[in-house]
């Protein structure tokens, strides 16, 4: 685009300026205002018009699942890393993997932007690739949307203040060539109150809020809940009673109250501790306390499922299963602001091998692993074996 622009200028067409460039103008602001937010590379925005989500897809040769973010930027990072899915450039290297991400991408940790804008760009990279990246809403992005922050942090905040200056500045600056797009729900004009904690909440509000620039760009794209094959992902858990209000209505009618398409208040499934974004039944670390027959249940219900994968409850002893391997529980609470976990990531190859990949642990004190080598294990014990290349080893075997 640039070089088009500068041709146009050195021929000193008035053809150019009083059509073309306006449009050029519009796109090179949003591209430097969108670089920002993202505090690296970027991409357009998608279109205004929000598609209806595919709730049901086939079976992912490779498959692999990323549990709570939480703002924390470095290990979103470590543990795409983990996957196989980014290299040192943030740069999508996953080719042909599917991946889904179970949510809570805000609150608790301070780079909560950044890491919409890095997802965004890594679902179109991966798309190019050949494979994909889903995402998923949890309770945090759903009690944002619905005005409530007490998990923010005050740099949380103060970063959709930022968020919101820059977006006027690009506007200003469109504005002076006659480029303001009033269809793109630009925020009005700064009114800046003297408390700064206030204006970030006002602006955190006016972003996330339902039809909000945030919450339409981002959060209205992202499923409630998603079937590949026979895994069944959501944040908190899916009920009996969910289950029978249908997958595909939960998505429709998510998306419809977040992107504001539908005024009425926020769906009883997304509200309360039975939620969806919210239920616990299958994630306690003792896994005796789960509702074990309320899961199977469930799944029965749900055509061609065999497992759900959820995030939502920190699982200090890292990614594990429950009620024989019918849930796997995948929050490791890697973010700093809520148990500074290590990074793992859960991968299922052709639908039927399960193992949960990490980071190089140490064998004894002071005598660490190969570098840079992710290494794989099974779900049910301790045992680690080093991860192939090829990504076919099958899973070890390991004593109970």
């Amino acid at each position: 685009m640039l070089d088009r622009v500068s041709s146009w200028f050195r021929k000193g067409s008035q053809g150019y300026c009083s059509t073309d460039f306006p449009q050029d103008w519009s796109a090179f602001v949003n591209c430097f205002v969108d670089t920002l937010h993202a505090d690296g590379p970027a991409i357009k925005g998608p279109a205004a018009k929000i598609e209806p989500l595919t709730t049901f897809l086939p079976a992912a040769a490779r498959l692999v699942a990323i549990g709570d973010l939480h703002g924390d930027m470095g290990k979103t990072r470590r543990a795409f890393k983990i996957a196989g899915l980014i290299d040192a450039n943030d740069r999508w290297t996953g080719g042909s993997t599917t991946a889904v991400q179970v949510g809570d991408q805000l609150d608790r940790g301070d780079n909560e932007v950044q890491i919409l804008y890095f997802l965004e760009r890594l679902q179109k990279e991966a798309a190019a690739a050949g494979g994909a990246l889903h995402i998923l809403n949890g309770n945090h992005e759903t009690m944002n949307v619905g005005g409530r922050f007490r998990y923010a942090t005050q740099p949380g905040r103060i970063d959709f203040l930022r968020w919101q200056l820059l977006q006027s500045i690009g506007e200003s600056l469109k504005a002076k060539c006659g480029c303001s797009d009033p269809s793109q729900n630009a925020p009005a004009e700064l009114q800046l109150p003297p408390n700064l904690m206030q204006a970030a909440t006002t602006a955190r509000l006016a972003a996330l809020q339902p039809g909000g620039i945030v919450a339409q760009r981002f959060l209205a794209r992202h499923h409630t809940v998603l079937q590949i094959g026979s895994t069944v992902f959501v944040h908190g858990g899916i009920l009996p009673s969910h289950a029978d209000y249908g997958l595909e209505r939960i998505n429709r009618e998510s998306q419809e109250w977040i992107s504001g398409q539908n005024a009425q208040q926020e769906p009883a499934f997304l509200g309360g501790r039975s939620a969806v974004v919210w239920a616990r039944e299958y994630s306690a670390e003792d896994a005796r306390r789960c509702d074990c027959s309320a899961l199977q249940e469930a799944l029965g219900k749900i055509s061609g499922a065999k497992r759900m994968v959820v995030g939502h409850t920190i699982q200090e002893q890292g990614i594990n299963s429950a009620c024989a391997e019918q849930v796997f529980r995948i929050d490791v609470g890697m973010s700093k602001g809520c148990g500074d976990g290590e990074p793992e990531v859960l991968e299922i190859v052709n639908d039927s091998v399960i193992r949960r990949l990490h980071e190089p642990r140490t064998v004894n004190q002071g005598e660490p692993k190969a570098p840079d080598t992710p290494q794989a294990e099974s779900t049910r014990g301790p045992a680690v074996a080093p991860w192939q290349k090829d990504r076919q080893q099958q899973p070890v075997a390991v004593e109970a």
